[in-house]
């Protein structure tokens, strides 16, 4: 490859950084928005979150078909190669992010008008926690750190323990009153929904991990 070929490779290489990036930042705002829409019963706001969903495809779209192009056009070998088939599987993730975070925003509007059964404490906390997961996991793919991708991994036995901890609690009120079921199945959902986006953040990191040493580790288990 040239000179010059490889600056225009390296530039398309840097747009798609910055696509990735674009993507990820409307995911981690989804992801507030839908758990802001849950805790203050904003219907306006889960809408958004659930319109947002189609930027959100789009997006993932566009960016698998660039690295397509990317791949047939310049023939990319080792590091280059893993770096775009990062790029896709990454995508891949932030839109099923997506997906859950627009579950979310679905209980939200099938909730409007109910007295939650509990005051929602812990499901803000976990949204919060589980943002930061998907927020350093993109700093480490920006920065190619490691480090950083493997604490993403780690963090997420935090997640682990606070879904259980509202697992038991909503149980818990389920079997005192019958009545809560509905909602309380509604408000574990969302839980759940967080927990598997914490469960694609970890995958973020070990696709950082994989773009930079080629070796593929399960970090998630």
């Amino acid at each position: 490859m040239t000179s010059t070929m490889r600056s225009g490779f390296q530039r398309e290489l840097d747009e798609l950084y910055q696509d990735v990036l674009k993507m990820g930042s409307i995911v981690e705002q989804q992801i507030f928005n839908a758990v802001e829409s849950l805790k203050n019963k904003d219907k306006e706001l889960a809408e958004k979150v659930i319109k947002d969903d189609d930027i959100v495809d789009n997006l993932e779209t566009s960016i698998e078909d660039k690295c397509i192009k990317l791949i047939a056009r310049q023939q990319p070998i080792a590091k280059d190669l893993r770096i775009i088939f990062t790029g896709i599987k990454i995508v891949t993730d932030l839109e099923r992010m997506s997906d859950y975070a627009t579950d979310i925003a679905k209980f939200t509007i099938r909730l409007l008008g109910e007295k939650y059964v509990k005051p929602l404490i812990d499901i803000p906390r976990m949204s919060e926690k589980t943002r930061k997961m998907v927020k350093d996991a993109l700093d480490a793919y920006v920065h190619e750190d490691t480090e950083l991708a493997r604490q993403v991994c780690a963090d997420d036995d935090e997640i682990d323990h606070l879904y259980k901890q509202i697992f038991n609690e909503l149980l818990i009120i389920m079997m005192q009153d019958p009545r809560t079921i509905k909602q309380a199945t509604q408000l574990l959902f969302s839980a759940r929904a967080l927990e598997r986006i914490a469960d694609h953040a970890t995958n973020l990191g070990e696709w950082v991990i994989f773009q930079v040493t080629g070796k593929k580790k399960d970090l998630n288990a």
